[in-house]
């Protein structure tokens, strides 16, 4: 979520990704599309509806210790209700898009966040 000059991450506290800022979204569920499967993540984790999320990439992660890659759409909105909400799972907070928290983040995402908050389309494979 972008919103005048700012980039709403959250602070993942459990679960893969523990301890790292991040955007929202996880795993789609059965019988989902992406788009369904990360407005869903966004309602559980920071308990706001966006209005007019857009595809922007498609990122896939390569694990050594993982059999199959791991493939992610990354979606931009701008619009949304309801108030951004702490859960058990992810403290939100707003950043300065001249400030995004890149060094308490996945090292990928110093790579393809630029382009995706600068409205680019993209696409990429990372290796861990």
């Amino acid at each position: 979520v972008v919103q005048d000059g700012k980039v709403l991450l959250g602070y993942k506290k459990r679960g893969f990704g523990e301890g790292l800022w991040n955007g929202f979204g996880g795993k789609v569920e059965p019988g989902e599309t992406p788009t369904e499967g990360a407005l869903r993540e966004l309602r559980e984790e920071a308990c706001i509806d966006a209005t007019d999320a857009t595809e922007r990439g498609v990122v896939t992660f390569v694990y050594d210790d993982k059999p199959r890659p791991m493939q992610v759409h990354i979606f931009h909105a701008s619009q949304f209700t309801g108030v951004p909400t702490e859960t058990d799972e992810m403290r939100p907070a707003w950043f300065d898009l001249e400030a995004v928290p890149f060094d308490k983040m996945w090292p990928d995402d110093e790579l393809w966040y630029p382009m995706f908050l600068a409205g680019k389309k993209f696409s990429g494979t990372f290796w861990f």
